[in-house]
């Protein structure tokens, strides 16, 4: 009797799972309830190698990524000081903007840079302008100095001559001064007014070969050049990895009270705060497993530090790269673990992440202002080679419709509840890695339209059949009889270049027609065809049905 009784135990834990796997997901969405600006944070984007801007497949990016924002799209790259004739390689970029003649005097060329910069203010996007890294005529460490790194090989690979301080501070300063002059007289100071401009990137890791205190002078120097060009320049750093609350500290500590190497006054120049937050997926039984938690608590760990300081409540906070996991020039061929980059998953953990994004601003009562997908493309690679990137050949990945969506999305961000949905504790305490999926979304509204972004998530890179999800949106606009509603949708079937190469047999060289194929397939679809939908006391209600990591927006407009 007792085994049976056991037995009988076993089976309602069973059928328990079972029914709370097949609990009917319902999302509410409430107009009334605002919870603050529906602020572009994804509106910015960044990569290792400046080259590829001006490149073929580059400049057609840029265009689509400035296109999908109502807002200046700001980009970051590495490399902008970076000693070479700007032939580009992976993880690797050059502008030669500094050199030296015979007798150690400065040689300014602005060329490349200036082509970099080009191609961003043509399409009306904003640098997140790196000051870095160093040139070889100024490091103490000249040889070797481009390095050969390639996927699989160690990081160490990369750490050359740019990665080390100056050999004479005042010089560097002097760089930077020019710069910005010539980005002045070229651009006008209104424009570059409207730039931001950080210095250097991952100084507590592999990037920086200096002591912190050689970074603090290296900082000191940079902002006093940028801002004798232009006082009202807008300068941050120090764009530490993930875990680096310590260096910020020390860092923060030295722009406010410490003494400046350059003036010997006490402080330095600090118009904003960068740092960054990873994931980092595994591979568990020939299955990626994400972290979003690991990300998540990045951006919580310095948000605290941030906020430990009151000298800078309300100061201007960039999330530098905020990704995934560390390395986007790392394929799946090297990094198995990097296969949830070509399809869904990658589309639907971006959805679930920048909502929780959202929710930590709220939390911590930052001002967050923007958080940079490290992620753009690789130019003459092998086609979904697994780099984590927007578009692969020049065509665009699943992923970048996410950004097409969030494009969308436009005035005040409405409450979201759900029962499907995990609360930010249980993600940030345990990922989302339970008997169920996480089906959650986010809102926002203005005076012509609603949007409602919903995605069915888990850390685990599983597909499923799709679910249905019951959206109910309260609250609508006083008078309103009826609204028309359109479904955009990615998953398997739609807005999804990757699946669609896959059926045609993954071909390494796809012809001129595959190629035009591909590029439709890339861009943003509706799912069915749009409807309209009778208004009863300010609510409307629609059932999808959403695939295991699958994303769908909602865009309802409203009809005279």
């Amino acid at each position: 009797m007792k085994q049976f009784g056991v037995l009988l135990l076993m089976l309602g834990v069973l059928c328990s799972k079972v029914y709370a796997q097949k609990t009917p997901a319902v999302i509410n969405v409430n107009l009334q309830q605002e919870q603050g600006d529906m602020r572009p944070l994804w509106a910015w984007f960044g990569y290792d190698e400046p080259n590829y801007t001006y490149m073929k497949d580059g400049r057609k990016l840029l265009t689509e990524i400035a296109k999908l924002s109502p807002v200046p799209v700001y980009v970051r790259a590495h490399n902008l000081l970076t000693t070479g004739d700007g032939t580009p390689a992976l993880k690797w970029g050059s502008t030669n903007i500094y050199t030296e003649d015979a007798n150690g005097k400065p040689v300014y060329d602005y060329r490349i840079v200036d082509s970099i910069f080009d191609t961003y203010v043509k399409r009306g996007m904003k640098p997140l302008a790196q000051i870095g890294f160093m040139p070889k005529a100024l490091s103490i460490m000249p040889e070797p100095y481009q390095h050969q790194w390639k996927p699989g090989m160690s990081y160490q690979k990369i750490e050359t001559g740019w990665a080390y301080p100056p050999k004479d501070y005042k010089k560097w300063g002097e760089l930077v001064y020019q710069w910005v002059s010539h980005c002045v007289a070229r651009y006008g100071k209104k424009e570059v007014e409207s730039w931001y401009w950080e210095v250097w990137n991952e100084a507590n890791g592999a990037y920086w070969k200096g002591t912190p205190a050689e970074f603090y002078k290296l900082y000191d120097y940079a902002a006093d050049g940028l801002k004798r060009a232009l006082p009202t320049a807008r300068i941050g750093g120090p764009n530490v990895t993930g875990g680096g609350e310590k260096w910020l500290d020390g860092f923060l500590r030295h722009c406010l009270v410490d003494t400046n190497y350059v003036t010997g006054r006490i402080g330095s120049p600090l118009d904003l705060v960068l740092f960054h937050a990873k994931g980092a997926p595994s591979l568990v039984k020939d299955t990626v497993v994400m972290s979003i938690r690991r990300q998540l608590n990045d951006i919580v760990g310095h948000f605290k530090k941030i906020n430990s300081f009151a000298a800078l409540k309300n100061i201007p906070i960039v999330i530098g790269e905020s990704d995934p996991e560390g390395c986007a020039a790392c394929g799946m061929s090297t990094n198995p673990e990097n296969a949830y980059r070509n399809g869904t998953m990658y589309s639907s953990y971006t959805a679930a992440s920048f909502a929780r994004v959202y929710e930590l601003m709220d939390a911590y009562k930052t001002n967050l202002i923007g958080a940079v997908s490290w992620s753009f493309e690789f130019e003459n690679q092998p086609w979904f080679a697994g780099f984590r990137d927007l578009a692969t050949n020049g065509v665009d990945k699943p992923v970048l419709n996410v950004f097409r969506m969030f494009g969308m999305m436009k005035g005040a961000r409405v409450q979201v509840t759900g029962n499907r949905m995990y609360d930010l504790k249980t993600v940030l305490d345990s990922s989302i890695r339970g008997s169920q999926t996480d089906i959650g979304g986010l809102a926002a509204k203005n005076d012509r339209q609603v949007t409602v972004m919903v995605w069915n998530y888990a850390d685990k890179d599983k597909q499923s059949n799709a679910e249905p999800v019951a959206v109910n949106i309260t609250g609508l606009r006083s008078g309103a009889k009826k609204v028309k509603l359109t479904e955009y949708r990615i998953d398997d079937e739609h807005s999804n270049s990757y699946a669609v190469w896959k059926k045609m047999g993954s071909p390494a060289a796809p012809t001129t027609a595959q190629v035009a194929q591909l590029e439709q397939a890339g861009k943003l679809k509706t799912i069915g065809k749009p409807m309209v939908l009778k208004v009863a006391n300010g609510s409307i209600n629609k059932v999808i049905n959403l695939p295991r990591q699958g994303v769908s927006l909602l865009y309802v407009s409203y009809l005279k």
